[in-house]
């Protein structure tokens, strides 16, 4: 496992994780016993279905473009967008294009 120097001064999110041809790539780049802020970047056409969480999250859309689903409504999520993903509510997410997202999760 490699590691990564803590986020102590700016950087900009969509680069701290490459895209990988035919996969989704994740970094943490913050875990507490309040919740947790990751960083993902998902090739085209690259899912992950639908699940539900024990608690509120909010994923920011920081490059392309992606499809969320939340309880059987579908959105589609472009870059410099964000939408809340309330506790215990099914969701999936899907990548329209590359795209990279930060998902803060908040535990309640």
């Amino acid at each position: 496992m490699s590691h990564h120097p803590p986020l102590d001064h700016p950087q900009a999110l969509a680069a701290l994780v490459a895209y990988q041809d035919g996969a989704i790539v994740s970094r943490v780049l913050l875990k507490t016993t309040g919740g947790s802020v990751t960083v993902f970047a998902f090739d085209a056409g690259q899912e992950l279905s639908e699940h539900t969480a024990p608690f509120d999250a909010l994923v920011q859309v920081l490059d392309g473009e992606a499809e969320i689903t939340v309880a059987g409504v579908v959105h589609r999520v472009p870059a410099g967008e964000a939408l809340r993903l309330p506790a215990n509510r099914p969701h999936a997410v899907r990548a329209i294009s590359r795209f990279t997202m930060q998902l803060t999760m908040v535990r309640a």
